[in-house]
């Protein structure tokens, strides 16, 4: 096949030619970005909290007074734990995808502002919260009894932490966190471990790479460490056990108000959550296919339209000798060539929208493995799309020609 003889029929067609082309680019752009949004949505849905989400409820109340912080933790962790199927009752400042408690910037250096580490989040933690919350020790050692210590500020000062395995290959690459120290402002901190993961509160507000930027603190209750409980059942059981840990609110501390949004199991809380980013993701696979269809009609509208013309030409070149085969051939190639030509320029689209999309929405580069994907999925379109008006074009018989004459 030839190919000067079909881009000296698609110069005679430069505007249906041209149509066609800037749709196919416009689809690969649309496509290559799309689909790089899915898969970071995707990829941010499916993070690893590092915690036993199926056993996990927290129920949280509010309303007393600071100065009453010791007597609320005392009388809700006392009646909680009488409910039948509770296998554990603790005091906790924030748990993954609920609301944020204790996010801070930390630094390598004591109130230095230039070896800065980053902004992560602090989980408050009384005894028992450690084991209650699932977390896998992967270096160094567990908080013991003395560990715990009551917070005078934000935090314990000089406490001993854990700090999740992402966390520390940012702050010391290449080095083993142990004994590492760093600072919030001029409150101290050293690393005595290293958990496998433990996701943020909000993951979803500090992008791929600080979702587990946190520190495992272990606090004894009281002051600002209460009115958040981290609730641990039997999966089987939590559902229930979470209903009656609510209903008996009332009875334990008549004169606090329980949060009812936010007393919920963790699953229940990833699933609001990530909420968003699922109707996010059928909109953009909406968008996809809507895409990929109207140019699929596009090519196949063209190629009709172009074969209904050309009934005559194809009819004189069956009766000269070309087969069924030639024809068929004949339209693909020429389809190749418009949506490749069509291709190239989205390319150029494609890097041009996801810099517009770095520069306000603060998405990462568009991987160039991307954009071979996307061609290949655009010249499997069009050769499908064409292959119905082919197949028309390919059984015209040699006798057209001659009723033409």
């Amino acid at each position: 096949m030839q190919i000067r003889p079909i881009l000296a029929a698609l110069r005679r067609h430069r505007l249906a030619t041209l149509l066609i082309a800037m749709e196919v680019a416009l689809a690969c752009a649309v496509l290559c970005n799309a689909c790089f949004l899915v898969v970071q949505r995707w990829k941010l849905i499916q993070i690893h909290s590092g915690v036993d989400e199926s056993a996990l409820a927290v129920l949280t109340v509010n309303g007393f007074d600071p100065s009453q912080a010791a007597d609320v933790n005392a009388r809700m962790l006392t009646g909680l734990r009488s409910i039948p199927g509770m296998q554990s009752v603790t005091v906790i400042n924030q748990v993954p995808f609920g609301p944020q408690a204790g996010a801070a910037g930390v630094s390598h250096d004591p109130g230095s502002f230039k070896n800065t580490i980053g902004v992560v989040d602090f989980v408050l933690g009384g005894p028992g919260t450690y084991e209650a919350l699932g977390l896998k020790l992967v270096e160094g050692r567990l908080p013991q009894a003395d560990d715990y210590r009551p917070a005078t500020n934000f935090a314990p000062p000089d406490a001993q932490v854990l700090v999740s395995r992402a966390l520390a290959d940012h702050a010391w690459p290449g080095e083993s966190p142990l004994g590492k120290d760093f600072w919030c402002d001029k409150l101290h901190f050293r690393v005595m471990g290293v958990v496998d993961h433990l996701a943020r509160a909000h993951p979803h507000d500090w992008g791929t790479q600080a979702t587990e930027w946190t520190v495992f603190t272990p606090t004894l209750p009281g002051g600002s460490l209460a009115g958040t409980y981290l609730l641990r059942a039997n999966p089987h059981d939590l559902p229930r056990v979470l209903h009656e840990a609510r209903d008996a609110v009332a009875k334990i501390a008549p004169h606090v108000v329980l949060d009812q949004e936010n007393s919920q199991t963790i699953g229940d809380l990833r699933a609001d959550y990530f909420k968003s980013d699922r109707i996010m993701i059928d909109l953009l696979i909406g968008v996809i296919v809507t895409m990929l269809g109207v140019t699929a009609l596009g090519i196949v509208g063209l190629a009709s339209f172009w074969v209904q013309q050309r009934r005559r030409q194809i009819g004189i070149r069956r009766a000269i000798g070309a087969t069924r085969t030639d024809i068929l051939r004949y339209f693909q190639t020429e389809n190749f060539l418009i949506v490749t030509g069509g291709i190239v320029l989205g390319m150029a689209l494609a890097y041009a929208l996801n810099l517009l999309l770095m520069q306000h929405y603060e998405l990462p580069r568009l991987p160039v493995y991307y954009l071979p994907i996307g061609a290949l999925v655009l010249w499997g379109l069009g050769q499908l799309a064409v292959l119905g008006p082919a197949l028309r074009a390919a059984a015209v018989p040699p006798v057209v020609a001659t009723r033409s004459v």
